[in-house]
């Protein structure tokens, strides 16, 4: 992790923030400045990439061309891959934070039930107990391998002959990239030019576009909105 946030409270004063300027410029970071808010930046994008993993897994869709489209798209690791880093159990329970906070509507049943699944049913917790989407071997015994099982959580499975695969790949990138504008809009983000730094240093997001933001400035602002709603 190349980047920080350093996150400012509504009675944060200017010295302080120019002392965590320069802690995390000694540490040989990139800091981005963003005000207080759930989820602050990074999170905020990297979980609805994830979510969209779990979703494409619902719909039908292959792990193991989810995974593959998504680094086609230019991501580092695959949403399933990341997940199992980050640990299961951890996105469990902010899935249910996020409903006890805002409701039910903030939470997609679908995910939360494969979590649950994943988690409480099977006690796949991620890498950190060697058993997430993927297999972990005990250290030096081989690479880890996609969980057969998660073709038994899948409800249907599509033909991946059918599947564009130009579509998949686009959709990793634009529920990133709505969402880093979301935070603009929330005033979490206070310069666009963060936002485009942060996502590429912070969670790997295609640096071939230039960021988040300049993704959507690349295509223009309408074609942006026709793709999302496509």
């Amino acid at each position: 992790m190349l980047l920080v946030e350093i996150i400012v409270g509504k009675q944060t004063g200017d010295k302080a923030l120019a002392t965590a300027l320069d802690f995390v410029r000694a540490l040989r970071k990139t800091p981005i400045v963003v005000n207080d808010t759930r989820g602050f930046y990074a999170n905020r994008c990297v979980l609805n990439y994830i979510q969209e993993g779990h979703l494409m897994l619902l719909e039908g869709i292959p792990a193991a061309m989810i995974e593959n489209t998504a680094r086609m798209a230019g991501m580092p690791v695959g949403p399933l891959s990341l997940n199992d880093e980050t640990a299961l159990d951890l996105g469990l329970k902010i899935v249910r934070a996020a409903e006890a906070d805002l409701g039910p509507q903030a939470v997609d049943p679908g995910q939360k039930k494969l979590l649950e699944d994943m988690v409480e049913k099977h006690q796949r917790l991620g890498r950190k107990n060697g058993k997430g989407f993927y297999d972990y071997p005990e250290k030096g015994k081989g690479k880890k391998a996609l969980w057969p099982g998660v073709n038994d959580l899948q409800p249907k499975k599509l033909d991946p002959d059918t599947l564009d695969i130009e579509e998949l790949k686009q959709r990793f990138l634009v529920v990133q990239a709505v969402e880093a504008a979301r935070t603009v809009e929330d005033h979490v983000i206070t310069d666009p030019r963060e936002a485009d730094v942060g996502s590429i240093l912070g969670f790997g997001f295609a640096p071939y576009s230039g960021g988040t933001l300049s993704y959507i400035d690349m295509m223009g602002t309408k074609a942006f909105v026709a793709l999302c709603r496509r």
